[in-house]
């Protein structure tokens, strides 16, 4: 699972979410650290009012929680998800012993990402693609073998 960090990382690159059934999140307050959710027709749905979405909190009992904006919640995408917002321009994943690589396409040149964990994998490609100048503590490694230079 995404590290709260890299969620923020995506939130803050303008990666949106849409909430729908199926989602895990977060919500960005102290006392619910560490908690994660997922939205369930039966115990958590979305609901929109107005120009506000809100997820609604049904059948839990031991909340005095009914609703939290949207605002507060961090989504926490899954890997189908990430390599859905990566689309085409993904080219290969493979599994090494460091972790697991994620290759993209960027700008005509071949990238590789390369975490311990595949979705942080597909999340470090997503950024860089996201964002034109990554930070410097992005690490990267060589483009793919086989890939040209």
């Amino acid at each position: 699972m995404l590290t709260v960090a890299t969620a923020q990382a995506l939130a803050a690159a303008g990666i949106l979410w849409q909430p729908v059934a199926g989602d895990r999140f977060t919500i960005t307050q102290d006392e619910l650290s560490g908690q994660v959710f997922w939205i369930s027709d039966l115990t958590i749905e979305v609901h929109h009012y107005q120009d506000q979405t809100v997820l609604g909190f049904n059948g839990t009992t031991e909340w005095a929680l009914d609703s939290v904006p949207l605002d507060v919640a961090l989504w926490l995408p899954r890997e189908d998800q990430l390599r859905e917002l990566i689309g085409d321009r993904l080219q290969s994943l493979r599994r090494t012993e460091a972790g697991w690589e994620v290759g993209v396409e960027t700008g005509g040149e071949a990238a590789a990402y390369l975490r311990e964990e595949v979705e942080e994998a597909y999340a470090a490609a997503l950024l860089a693609l996201a964002t034109p100048d990554p930070p410097p503590d992005a690490p990267r490694t060589e483009p793919p073998s086989g890939a040209s230079s």
